[in-house]
């Protein structure tokens, strides 16, 4: 019979805590040293997502997680991923494929069915590998859910896991939130509840020991470590939550470019701009009024899960109206995925794949239309620029990688310059065109993400708005930490302040 290897899960307080950064970093210590490590969480509700190699689609938590354990991310990582459509409504994905679109009681419903593929991606990871850590979803105290369960302590069950419980004393309350959920749980599950993670601490911990001492008087449960909060960190963000705490007020000022990136009500992959958050000269502002792109050097439209319903929410707020004079005073724009499809002429759905709206007026910044198909393109690509723009200056025939997550599929009107070629797409040759560009050249529409991830993109962009203010400021790229970089920085960290000891018996490895 084969061997499972052994497992360890964190489970955290409430969603947000810091699991999946937890995780990367337990992922990339063990990798360091020596173990064949793997993530895993079986469902998982995000609009961030990424694309596997094979061009599946799963949450880009888990893909980050493969990548610091030096993997290829794969589906056996994240079965299952929610991609919500509006309050009441997700896109289920099942193995890196849209599955259904149900309502949350629906989906509710329809758990037990998805658990036999939770079963067989868990146990072909353990088949696979010396130690999978398993991330848990939100809090494992959630009683109303319970019923159901496909991503806590059901899973910790199933793997005979012990679990690591992680809590956010930034939040407020960190004491409470460890008693009171292990108060909610059953016996057999405080009992797999084997020590406490204390993150994004900041402050002097001396003043944190009696709360420290309580905790472990209380619970008769170690902690195993607490950890400071660590700022500048280059890593993607799961989910919507961690997007509050970067929306940004205020002007740059004569030393930072710019760029205003509309916060969506459904906003997807926004760390697409991530790499431009860690250019020293940018100033990345995530804005929810309109008055706010005043000033502007850039405008962004993002990727979003709902664009017709985002689309409705621009005009509503002035966005629309405040974009169109952005562009006619020669002010930079780029729409990213369904940011690029609301710059368009018209969006087409008439099958109602992602709306009621049979079709519905863009913003007509940019000759092309969007129809959306029952079929998504999850893809990785190669392109290069199809025309110089202010992204591709100076660029000719280098390489970009990026890739592509859409339902909806862009078709640019005749006469139109497309904005990119793609050379590839998941390994096989092609060259398809994507996006366009406007006839003054200074409104942008793509739908790959990562492709600001390209230095020489970033460079070409800086250049363009340094040149607007009147400079050549910035045309040569920064160094901008990679994620192998960030990876090690945030392992580093994290060793340096939890039980080493503890955590290998924990794992069950040496």
């Amino acid at each position: 019979m084969t061997r499972l290897a052994p497992t360890l899960m964190v489970q955290g307080t409430a969603s947000s805590v810091g699991k999946s950064l937890l995780v990367t970093a337990l992922c990339r210590l063990f990798r360091r040293d020596g173990v064949r490590v793997a993530p895993f969480k079986s469902q998982n509700m995000a609009l961030n997502s990424a694309v596997t190699p094979d061009g599946l689609e799963i949450g880009r938590a888990q893909a980050v997680q493969a990548e610091a354990a030096g993997l290829a991310p794969s589906v056996l990582m994240n079965p299952i991923l929610l991609k919500p459509e509006g309050p009441q409504r997700c896109q289920v994905v099942v193995l890196g494929r849209p599955a259904y679109r149900l309502g949350a009681s629906e989906y509710h419903e329809h758990k037990p069915k998805l658990w036999g593929v939770v079963a067989d991606c868990l146990g072909e990871l353990r088949r696979q590998h010396d130690l999978v850590i398993i991330e848990g979803a939100g809090s494992p105290a959630e009683i109303n859910l319970k019923d159901r369960d496909i991503v806590n302590m059901s899973v910790a069950r199933l793997a005979d896991a012990p679990v690591l419980l992680v809590g956010d004393i930034d939040r407020g309350g960190v004491f409470a939130s460890f008693v009171g959920t292990l108060e909610l749980l059953e016996q057999d599950e405080r009992e797999r509840v084997r020590a406490f993670v204390i993150n994004k601490f900041r402050g002097d911990i001396r003043l944190l020991e009696p709360g420290l001492d309580f905790l472990r008087q209380r619970t008769g449960k170690p902690v195993l470590g607490v950890v400071p909060f660590l700022p500048g960190l280059r890593i993607a963000d799961e989910d919507s939550l961690s997007l509050e705490g970067r929306v940004r007020r205020g002007r740059s000022g004569p030393e930072r470019l710019d760029v205003a990136v509309v916060s969506l009500p459904h906003v997807s992959n926004y760390d697409d701009v991530a790499a431009l958050e860690h250019e020293p000269d940018v100033w990345v502002r995530f804005v929810q009024h309109s008055d706010e792109l005043d000033g502007a050097d850039l405008v962004i439209l993002p990727g979003t899960k709902s664009t017709v319903s985002d689309l409705a929410w621009l005009r509503r707020a002035g966005f629309s109206s405040a974009i169109a004079r952005h562009a006619r005073a020669g002010g930079l724009v780029l729409g990213i995925c369904g940011g690029c499809q609301m710059l368009g002429e018209r969006i087409h759905d008439p099958e109602g794949v992602e709306s009621t709206e049979a079709s519905v007026p863009g913003l007509g910044l940019l000759g092309l239309d969007t129809h959306f198909v029952r079929s998504k393109t999850t893809a990785r690509v190669e392109a290069v620029a199809a025309r110089e723009t202010f992204l591709t200056r100076g660029l000719g025939a280098t390489p970009l990688a990026a890739y592509e997550i859409h339902m909806g599929q862009v078709v640019a009107r005749a006469g139109v310059d497309a904005a990119f070629t793609l050379r590839s797409r998941n390994g096989e040759a092609t060259t398809a065109s994507d996006g366009c560009v406007n006839a003054a050249g200074n409104v942008v529409g793509t739908l790959l993400h990562g492709v600001l991830e390209n230095p020489g993109v970033r460079a070409s962009l800086r250049a363009a708005l340094w040149g607007q203010r009147g400079g050549s400021r910035a045309a040569a790229p920064t160094h901008v930490a990679s994620p192998d970089d960030e990876y090690d920085r945030l392992e580093q960290h994290v060793r340096a302040h939890v039980d080493l000891d503890l955590l290998r018996r924990l794992a069950g490895v040496s």
